[in-house]
C-alpha cells in the first residue's frame, strides 16, 4: 500500500522559507509562488490572495478517497478562502486510517512524522476509535464527504454462474463452510470470500459487524465469529486494490469473492477488461461506508482554515467531484455520476440493525480474536485413546478434527506438537514431534511447519500398551509455553486427551498447586483441554484448566470436535475476566 508523502514538522519561519522557494501541489493544482512580489497565485490564475504566507492545512484522506479529495483540495485551493485574514492552502496526502489514528493517540511506532491538521477516514468507526483510545479533544460534527455501500464482488462470469446456479450473496458466506454446516462450498457457491483487514480498512470493520449481526449473540453465535475471524485472517487483504487484482487472477481460486466498496469496483473498471468485475449486493442487506472528515489541527488558526475545508467538501461543486470519482453523495441520497453496468442501478437495502454501537463491538471482538497464537497441542496417545468412539479410535477422532482446525490457524501462528504416554520418550512421559515455531517455516529441513502437521495428524496412533502420564504431560507442556511466551500472541497449551491420568507421576494435587505457583497474570499461559469418551475426569481437569483461566471441552461425538475446538478459541472474547468452563 502506498503511504504517501509526509512533510517533516517545521518551524513557522522554516515553513515560510519553504513556500517562498518552491512551488507546492495540492490534489495536482499547482501554486505558483512570485518571491519578488511575495504573491500567491492559484491555479496559475492572475488574482491576488494575500500579501502574508498562506495558512497551510495538511490532510491526511484513505487511500481510495484521497484522489477524490486532492481534486477537492485544488479546487478549494483556487477559490482564495480565507481563515484569520491569511489564505487557506490544503495538501493532500493519502494515508492507511490506522497510521493516521496511532499518530492521533501518540503511539511511538508506525506513525506520521507529523500530525495532519484534517482527516478522512473511510469509516466513522477510526474517529470514535480514537476518541477512545486517547484522542478525546477531537472536535464533533465531523463532514460525511463521500459514501459507499459494500458489495460482493466477482468477475461478470462467474456472476452469471451463480445466477444461473439460483446462489445469492448472502453474509453467511464470509464463514467457512465447516460453520455452515458443511466440509467444502458448492459448485455453485464461492470457493473462497475474501475480507480487507479490520485493522488496515473500513471495509473490514464493516464485515465483522454484518457476521456478528447474522449470527446473534450467545454461545454459538461466538462459535461462528471466531470461525470467520480465523477463516477471515488466511484471506485478509491489506488493501481494496490487491483483492480485486486478486479477482482476476485465475491461478488459485477458482470462484473468488471479494467484500469491498462499491467505489472500488467503479475505479478497478477503469482499466477495460474482457471480464470485469461486478458489484453484487447482499440479500439481507448491506452496510454503507462513510468518509468523515474530522479537523484534527491543534493550532486554532489552522484548526479554523481546517474546518473551512471541510465546509466546503460538503457543498454541491465538492460532492459532484466525489460523486464523479464512483462514490455516493456525503448524504447517500445520490448515486455515483455515469456508473456503469457493474455497478447496481437500484440503491441497496441497508441492514438498520448494524449500529455504530454495533460496528465498535465488533471492531472490539475482531482485535480479542485476530492476534496470533503462540500455541503447543498435547495429544494423548496413552492406551486410553486407543478406546473407540464410534467405531474409529479416539486419537483417530481427535486428530482428524486437529488437521481440520489446522485450516484456521492462519500463518502468523507459531505452533507446536507433542504427544504423550507412559514412559514415551524415556522419563518425561512426551515425545516433542514438532518444536514450536512459526506454521509457515520448516523446523527442519525442507518442510513447513504446517505441512509437518498434517502429516502427523494421520499417522500419530495411540499406543493400547502404555498408561496415561497426563498430569506430568501438563506441566511440562505448560513450562515449554512459558519459556517460549511470545509477547504479542496468545500464549496457549491445548490438550487433546481421554482424560485420565493413570498415577505414575505428579498427582492432581501437586499439578494444581505447581500451576498456581507458576502461572504469572502478566505473562498468562492458558490451558484448554478436550477430552473424549465417558471416563473423562471432569473435575480434576476443570481445575485444572481454571488455574489458569483456561477451559475444558468434553466431545462424546466425532462432529462434535470442531464446535469444541471453536468454543475454546472463543474464550478469547472474555479473556481474562472469563467465567470457568466446562
Amino acid at each position: 500500500m502506498r503511504l504517501g508523502r509526509h512533510r517533516a514538522a517545521l518551524s513557522p519561519q522554516q515553513r515560510r522559507s519553504r513556500a517562498l522557494r518552491r512551488g507546492m501541489l495540492a490534489g495536482g493544482t499547482v501554486v505558483a509562488v512570485v518571491v519578488a512580489s511575495v504573491v500567491v497565485f492559484f491555479g496559475g490564475g492572475p488574482a491576488l490572495c494575500a500579501t502574508r504566507e498562506p495558512v497551510l492545512v495538511s490532510v491526511a484522506a484513505a487511500v481510495d478517497v484521497a484522489p477524490a479529495v486532492m481534486e477537492a483540495a485544488g479546487r478549494f485551493n483556487e477559490t482564495k478562502t480565507t481563515a484569520g485574514g491569511r489564505c487557506v492552502l490544503v495538501q493532500v496526502t493519502e494515508q492507511p486510517p490506522a497510521t493516521v489514528l496511532r499518530t492521533l493517540i501518540g503511539d511511538k511506532v508506525g506513525v506520521l512524522r507529523e500530525r495532519p491538521d484534517g482527516w478522512v477516514a473511510d469509516s466513522s468507526a477510526w474517529i470514535r476509535l480514537a476518541r477512545n483510545q486517547g484522542a478525546e479533544a477531537l472536535p464533533g460534527g465531523e463532514t460525511v464527504v463521500a459514501t459507499s455501500p459494500l458489495v460482493f464482488a466477482t468477475r461478470s462470469s462467474l456472476a452469471e454462474r451463480f445466477a444461473i446456479g439460483k446462489t445469492e450473496m448472502n453474509w453467511r458466506m464470509v464463514f467457512p463452510a465447516t460453520a455452515r454446516g458443511r466440509l467444502a462450498p458448492t459448485e455453485n457457491e464461492p470457493d473462497i470470500v475474501r475480507v480487507p483487514d479490520p485493522s488496515l480498512a473500513g471495509a473490514g470493520i464493516a464485515t465483522v459487524a454484518a457476521a456478528r449481526d447474522v449470527v446473534g449473540t450467545g454461545p454459538d453465535a461466538d462459535k461462528a465469529l471466531t470461525a470467520f475471524v480465523r477463516w477471515a485472517q488466511a484471506g485478509s487483504a491489506p488493501d481494496y486494490r490487491s483483492m480485486l487484482a486478486a479477482v482476476d487472477d485465475r491461478t488459485f481460486w477458482q470462484r473468488p469473492v471479494v467484500i469491498v466498496p462499491e467505489q472500488s469496483v467503479w475505479s478497478h473498471n477503469r482499466v477495460p477488461s474482457d471480464d470485469p468485475v461486478v458489484a453484487l449486493h447482499p440479500r439481507e442487506g448491506t452496510i454503507s461506508l462513510d468518509y468523515p472528515y474530522v479537523v484534527t489541527a491543534t493550532d486554532p488558526k489552522v484548526a479554523a482554515a481546517s474546518k473551512a475545508f471541510a465546509d466546503w467538501l460538503g457543498g454541491a461543486e465538492a460532492q459532484e467531484i466525489v460523486r464523479r470519482s464512483g462514490f455516493r453523495s456525503g448524504d447517500g441520497a445520490l448515486g455515483p455520476i455515469s456508473p456503469g453496468p457493474e455497478i447496481p442501478q437500484a440503491a441497496p437495502k441497508v441492514r438498520p440493525s448494524v449500529s455504530p454501537e454495533d460496528i465498535d463491538e465488533a471492531l472490539l471482538a475482531w482485535s480479542r480474536l485476530a492476534p496470533p497464537t503462540n500455541i503447543l497441542v498435547l495429544t494423548d496417545t496413552s492406551k486410553h485413546m486407543a478406546g473407540k468412539l464410534n467405531g474409529t479410535t479416539k486419537v483417530e477422532v481427535a486428530l482428524e478434527a486437529a488437521r481440520i482446525g489446522l485450516q484456521l490457524f492462519p500463518d502468523s501462528t507459531h505452533m507446536g506438537l507433542w504427544e504423550f504416554a507412559h514412559r514415551l520418550g524415556g522419563i518425561h512421559g512426551y515425545r516433542e514431534r514438532v518444536g514450536i515455531g512459526p506454521v509457515d517455516e520448516p523446523e527442519s529441513g525442507q518442510v513447513v511447519r504446517r505441512g509437518e502437521l498434517n502429516r502427523l495428524t494421520t499417522t500419530i496412533k495411540a499406543d493400547p500398551r502404555r498408561d496415561s502420564s497426563l498430569n506430568d504431560a501438563i506441566l511440562s507442556g505448560f513450562r515449554e509455553v512459558r519459556d517460549e511466551y511470545r509477547e504479542d500472541m496468545n500464549n496457549v497449551l491445548l490438550v487433546i486427551t481421554a482424560g485420565k491420568d493413570d498415577g505414575r507421576g505428579i498427582t492432581l494435587q501437586g499439578l494444581l498447586q505447581r500451576l498456581r505457583a507458576e502461572w504469572k497474570p502478566d505473562q498468562p499461559v492458558q490451558i484448554i483441554v478436550i477430552a473424549f469418551g465417558d471416563k473423562v475426569d471432569r473435575d480434576g481437569l476443570a481445575a485444572v484448566a481454571a488455574a489458569t483461566n483456561g477451559s475444558l471441552h468434553v466431545a462424546r461425538e466425532p462432529g462434535e470436535i470442531i464446535d469444541v475446538f471453536l468454543a475454546a478459541l472463543a474464550r478469547r472474547l472474555c479473556h481474562p475476566t472469563c467465567k470457568p468452563t466446562t
